[in-house]
């Protein structure tokens, strides 16, 4: 799989359904496999997308290290895997968002996708713009802790 990356921009349809931007679908699927991936709550209220083989990655990781006597541990198993949903690609290359989902990331029409090397974000777009606008700051405080970084 190559890297995932870029912001697009669609709608979500009044059956909350979301075309797939065409350059990530060419990235992660081919004709002889089930076009699916998995749907869950993130943090900052939007939605991760990941690929089916992704998602068994981290959700094993995830599992193998959290406890369900731990208090912590069971609410990220609560809020991150509990919700996961497996959604596929129709013919016209959407994809339904479920509707817990969609009432989580408070998604409305107008919507925003982005790639993030392995996995992807969905924000409802106003939610997105006010998110890069609050936290303008913190990003570049961010970004001062990557000054070991060289080019």
């Amino acid at each position: 799989m190559e890297l995932l990356t870029g912001e697009y921009r669609n709608t979500l349809d009044e059956k909350g359904r979301i075309l797939f931007p065409t350059k990530l679908r060419n990235e992660l699927f081919n004709e002889s496999e089930k076009n699916v991936l998995i749907v869950t709550q993130s943090f900052d209220r939007c939605l991760w997308l990941y690929t089916l083989d992704e998602w068994k990655n981290l959700s094993s990781k995830i599992m193998e290290s959290a406890s369900p006597f731990n208090k912590q541990n069971r609410l990220v198993l609560r809020s991150l895997i509990a919700p996961a949903q497996e959604v596929e690609l129709d013919k016209a290359g959407r994809i339904s968002i479920p509707q817990s989902l969609r009432e989580y990331a408070n998604l409305s029409k107008d919507c925003v996708i982005l790639g993030i090397n392995k996995y992807m974000e969905l924000w409802d777009a106003e939610t997105y713009s006010k998110y890069l606008d609050d936290s303008e700051d913190e990003l570049r405080e961010a970004a001062e802790g990557l000054s070991n970084i060289s080019f």
